[in-house]
């Protein structure tokens, strides 16, 4: 009888001291329950919490979900559940025993992340990995990648959010923006303290921070490995939220709250390593440059942009960071030299800034969606063309790369015609994002906004 991915991931968890690390941490700090995660396909997490005495039986055994909680349990508009219908099985969900972290704000809860599965009782697929599982997919694309190439895709991301409450918006003079001003990240010092408190105890290394506009702080973290990247993006807006509740204010990832506000954008800073070298640069370099092999890489990245918008720019409301002007977000795909309004900027040696991913973003699907273009960039020396000189408003460009999607319909069908895309991630996981992207646009575009109501109401005769 062949061994199956669940049963893999089960020895892995039961193999001699493989719960020592977890213990140690229960019997210090006290954990009475633990929340077994995962997080959906629109990046919400959910899962099951569990008294800690079943810890042992749990690492093995896993924890079930209806298998539609993959998808939020979300109904089309004809009332079906998407990702397999109410009479669907229960995906098996077992714990990633080193992602185990005791909750700061709270040292009586400890959580893992999970990896999901198919039940062993399911005819021909069971103990197989879940298609639809962005996060075990991006692992299994970044491993296999690894594997065949002695490449790694190490990545840091900028996730910008908005602050809401009494006393949290700026006050600043006409025409002008509140950024870096040290008042106004005094007036919110409870609100990145106890952010970066909370972060470091759950592993990340932040390293910097500024205040961007009216309630809106960024605050990041040291890069690493693309897979930890995502788990700690993750993090981090879960201990956001704890923040909020803690202070009584309310804290967002919406990609553009108020029109004239600048988007929450979540550029992914990107570098390829094999072994100690980044790939990226050229030793002995000084000047801003890029390697050849790097150049290939962003080539790829750049022909894919137009399809990986919808995972870049998942929402209706990713699209008005495009349309407020003034905003520095991309109008076109193309790159530049420490230019901020190309859609990628190689901003340092070694380093390149995707600035398309806004802050609603799935990670797991934004890195597995970079790693899928920046292969075959590389398999097939793409050429991304020169850099853009100058500012990219405003101008006509290359043409070389197609248009960038400018509402979540154009995105969906670009996403739809990149059948490389599509085959990277497998045929279930795009079918279910396509599926559930193209409900929220339909959804959309049959509401009746308040924009509608002021413009036609008493437009006539």
């Amino acid at each position: 009888m062949s061994t199956t991915d669940l049963d893999q991931h089960r020895e892995e968890n039961s193999r001699a001291g493989a719960l020592d690390h977890v213990k140690a941490a229960l019997a210090e700090s006290g954990v009475e329950n633990i929340y077994y995660q995962t997080v959906t396909i629109t990046g919400r997490v959910v899962g099951k919490v569990v008294p800690a005495s079943h810890v042992d039986r749990l690492a093995v055994r896993g924890v079930q979900q209806h298998r539609t909680a993959i998808s939020n349990l979300q109904a089309d508009r004809a009332g079906n559940l998407m990702g397999g219908g109410a009479d669907a099985a229960e995906y098996t969900a077992v714990p990633d025993l080193d992602s185990f972290d005791v909750l700061p704000w709270d040292t009586s809860l400890g959580r893992f992340y999970c990896r999901l599965y198919e039940p062993d009782h399911v005819a021909g697929i069971g103990g197989t990995a879940l298609a639809t599982d962005t996060r075990g997919v991006f692992k299994r694309m970044h491993a296999e990648f690894t594997a065949r190439t002695g490449l790694e895709l190490r990545t840091g991301t900028e996730p910008e959010m908005t602050w809401e409450g009494p006393g949290r918006q700026a006050v600043f003079r006409p025409d002008s923006s509140p950024a870096y001003h040290i008042e106004h990240l005094e007036k919110n010092r409870d609100i990145y303290q106890r952010v970066i408190r909370y972060a470091t105890a759950l592993g990340l290394d932040m390293i910097e921070g500024d205040y961007e506009d009216s309630g809106q702080i960024e605050l990041n973290w040291m890069f690493d490995t693309a897979e930890l990247t995502a788990d700690r993006l993750v993090t981090y807006r879960q201990i956001c939220k704890q923040v909020a509740r803690e202070l009584g204010i309310e804290a967002s990832f919406m990609p553009k709250p108020a029109a004239g506000m600048m988007g929450n954008g979540c550029h992914h800073n990107w570098s390829l390593w094999r072994g100690d070298v980044n790939i990226l640069e050229n030793p002995g370099v000084t000047e801003l440059h890029l390697s050849d092999e790097g150049k290939h890489a962003l080539g790829g990245l750049l022909t894919h942009s137009a399809g990986a918008m919808l995972a870049m720019g998942p929402t209706v409301n990713s699209y008005k960071r495009y349309w407020d002007a003034g905003q520095f977000a991309p109008s076109q795909i193309n790159w530049g030299l420490d230019n901020k309004t190309c859609t990628v900027r190689l901003s340092a040696n070694g380093r390149l800034e995707y600035k398309l991913p806004d802050a609603s973003v799935n990670p797991y699907l934004t890195h597995a969606v970079i790693l899928a273009s920046i292969d075959e960039g590389l398999k097939n020396q793409i050429d991304p063309g020169a850099p853009q000189v100058g500012s990219s408003y405003g101008t006509e460009g290359q043409h070389q790369f197609d248009a960038l999607p400018l509402t979540l319909g154009e995105a969906i069908t670009a996403f739809d015609q990149d059948s490389y895309l599509k085959e990277s991630l497998g045929r279930e996981l795009a079918d279910l994002y396509l599926e559930y992207k193209a409900d929220e646009w339909a959804r959309y575009c049959g509401a009746v906004t308040d924009w509608e109501r002021r413009t036609y109401w008493d437009d006539l005769p």
